[in-house]
């Protein structure tokens, strides 16, 4: 159960966060983007001049933001080059057990993308020399002094440096952990993570023609972080904070993370996985207009207002709240005009009597737009998870 009051008891969620640093990560978000524009610079990514661009892009990696991260080049690329998600096989609870194979069709036209806040993982090493033997070329985003650096930079893969946030630095006289960067089992990755691995990325996606994503934008992604943290930080009152607004519309819900556009479709369902990750919460991401069909039912049948399909006498004292539905609309600027399945939405889930949260970004370019998202819905799974008492 949420504790309303909590959320604007700035020193409570700070005691209530000590032992997880949430908060922290998320506020470093913009921080983390400009550190990492400039590692990528240093490995060499701004130079870059590659012949064409590749015929597809493989993205593998460990850690749970890999998913989001091949979600939004896929977007940013709008289909002019397809991005394929390598899942790994084996145990996740155990790293050693993890396993990447390339696909079939994996040969020297393509890009394989290598994610890890780790690096010692030893199923990446035996997929740079998958890589290797079919031609394909490799970028490798791992912690410094990995064991993963040297086999990619043995293969003529190119390194680039994943810089920590300050309070995770280690001294270069000291060995790394023998876990490198990943948070220990049970724990989530800081938010700021994805922007750590996803800023390289952007400055090699600019290079190779995919999406334009020139010095100065890269910055303005940042400065539009620091202006949500800013917006969205714990000193900042629930009824005008739209992080805390929309962790408080949460409380007693099923959200339905309903889309419009590619962007925001890769921010909800990046924002289901945060709120089953760090706030424990379930939540059904779908972008519209199909999600009007695939959840009209869940507007009017269990999860409907106001329905409770228990016996009507039972003694409910001790009972959880139960769920019911909330539609959040995640936006970014329309280019449909008149044809946007918004307004169809919005009647749908208020005839069902089912309440609304909608997120649209302020202007800026479409990066900015999904940066704005992606840290307003971090922080509103933080509050979420720190009002609720939840602990993983």
């Amino acid at each position: 159960m949420l504790d309303e009051s909590l959320l604007d008891a700035p020193e409570a969620l700070a005691r209530s966060d000590a032992s997880r640093g949430l908060l922290r990560g998320a506020a470093e978000s913009g921080a983390r983007v400009r550190t990492a524009a400039r590692a990528a610079a240093e490995s060499g990514l701004s130079d870059l001049k590659p012949d064409g661009r590749p015929r597809a892009l493989l993205v593998a990696g460990s850690g749970p933001t890999t998913g989001c991260i091949a979600d939004l080049l896929s977007a940013l690329g709008n289909g002019n080059i397809p991005v394929s998600l390598i899942r790994p096989t084996g145990a996740l609870a155990v790293p050693g057990a993890l396993l990447w194979t390339l696909p079939g069709w994996a040969g020297p036209l393509d890009l394989l993308l290598i994610l890890t806040t780790d690096g010692t993982e030893p199923g990446l090493p035996a997929l740079v020399e998958q890589a290797y033997r079919r031609g394909c070329s490799v970028v490798t985003i791992t912690p410094p002094r990995s064991p993963l650096v040297e086999a990619a930079g043995g293969r003529n893969g190119l390194v680039v440096p994943l810089v920590p946030a300050p309070y995770e630095e280690a001294p270069e006289d000291q060995p790394l952990p023998s876990i490198g960067l990943r948070p220990a089992p049970g724990h989530e990755e800081p938010p700021g993570t994805l922007w750590a691995l996803l800023t390289p990325l952007l400055v090699l996606i600019d290079r190779i023609g995919l999406f334009s994503a020139p010095t100065h934008a890269i910055q303005s992604v940042a400065d539009r972080l620091d202006r949500s943290a800013e917006r969205c930080g714990p000193a900042i009152a629930t009824y005008s904070n739209p992080a805390k607004t929309l962790a408080a519309e949460l409380a007693d819900a099923l959200p339905l993370l309903w889309s419009e556009g590619p962007l925001a479709g890769a921010a909800a369902r990046h924002f289901a996985r945060v709120l089953a990750s760090v706030a424990g919460r379930p939540a059904l991401a779908a972008e519209l207009p199909e999600a009007l069909a695939a959840h009209r039912t869940l507007l009017s049948g269990a999860f409907a207002a106001g329905a409770d399909p228990e016996d009507f006498f039972r003694d409910r004292v001790e009972d959880p709240q139960a769920l019911h539905a909330r539609v959040v609309l995640l936006r970014e600027r329309s280019q449909l005009g008149g044809h946007s399945p918004t307004p169809a939405a919005r009647e749908l889930a208020l005839g069902h009597d089912t309440p609304v949260s909608e997120l649209e970004p302020s202007g800026g370019s479409s990066l900015e737009a999904v940066a704005e998202l992606l840290a307003i819905t971090d922080f509103a799974a933080v509050y979420l998870a720190l009002a609720s008492g939840e602990r993983t």
